[in-house]
């Protein structure tokens, strides 16, 4: 079994896909350069799935991948929320000048940075096992990541827990191209286009879950690049597609909406 993560080695998305793969020893992982490109090559089936995050419990939704998901032909299999423990790693003998990470990661520890270290330039990677990798280089850069990647990579933890609250938690989702059954502990995640901008229009796809008793456990807008004003709004809600009140309420939801695209349906973490 193939999934792919965000690379290289040492990234929290590596971490993640880790304890999704828990009891499959068969499972290897594949290493890449960006979201995107896990998520094109689980469409392209040269993968079984790939391990990507979605939101973030201080910086809110990773929009990329949000995009994606509603883009591309893949579904949602499966999801695990991780702690998230911010470190400041780098080779400790030397002033720092430069910190290195993913933007996600910068903007979780935003507040210790801008106490510590002030006049530090602050560079963006592709990923915070990237940035480890260049702070081996030269002792006047640092980088923000997990404990275990400063190990992989032979550098010192110079403060542990950086990020900007004690409670830091990112959720990834497992892609992969075939929804699987009921288990009865399910979540299932919808994107809508609404097209027509009309008082109530939201309302009015919102009591269709409502009147049913079906509880909406996230939703969010983003923009449909047609125009200021125009978005998408993507729905999380409890219960599987196969479920007769979501299949009515989804039933409801395609006569007023001019798109409704199911992500997936998968077992609840």
């Amino acid at each position: 079994m193939k999934i792919g993560v965000l690379g290289p080695e040492g990234t929290y998305s590596e971490k993640a896909a880790l304890c999704c793969s828990k009891g499959t020893p068969d499972a290897t992982l594949v290493y890449f350069p960006d979201f995107e490109e896990v998520l094109m090559a689980v469409e392209a089936e040269k993968l079984d799935a790939g391990v990507v995050p979605v939101e973030n419990s201080l910086e809110g939704a990773v929009p990329q991948v949000m995009d994606l998901l509603r883009r591309l032909e893949v579904v949602i299999t499966g999801e695990v929320n991780l702690p998230i423990r911010h470190c400041l790693v780098g080779r400790g003998n030397g002033e720092i000048k430069v910190v290195l990470s993913h933007p996600q990661a910068l903007a979780q520890c935003r507040q210790y940075l801008r106490e510590h270290y002030p006049n530090a330039e602050v560079r963006t990677t592709g990923s915070t096992s990237h940035a480890a990798k260049l702070a081996q280089e030269f002792p006047e850069m640092a980088a923000i990541a997990e404990a275990g990647t400063a190990e992989k990579y032979g550098l010192c933890v110079l403060a542990r827990d950086i990020q900007d609250a004690r409670d830091n938690i990112t959720r990834f989702v497992v892609a992969g191209r075939k929804m699987p059954e009921a288990t009865g502990r399910d979540k299932t995640s919808l994107v809508i286009y609404l097209q027509r901008d009309r008082p109530g229009a939201l309302f009015s796809i919102l009591q269709e879950f409502a009147s049913r008793g079906i509880n909406l456990t996230r939703i969010e807008s983003r923009p449909s690049r047609r125009g200021l004003g125009d978005y998408y709004f993507y729905i999380d809600l409890e219960g599987h597609v196969s479920d007769e009140e979501v299949r009515a309420a989804l039933a409801g939801i395609e006569e007023k909406a001019a798109m409704v695209k199911v992500l997936g349906s998968y077992p609840r973490a």
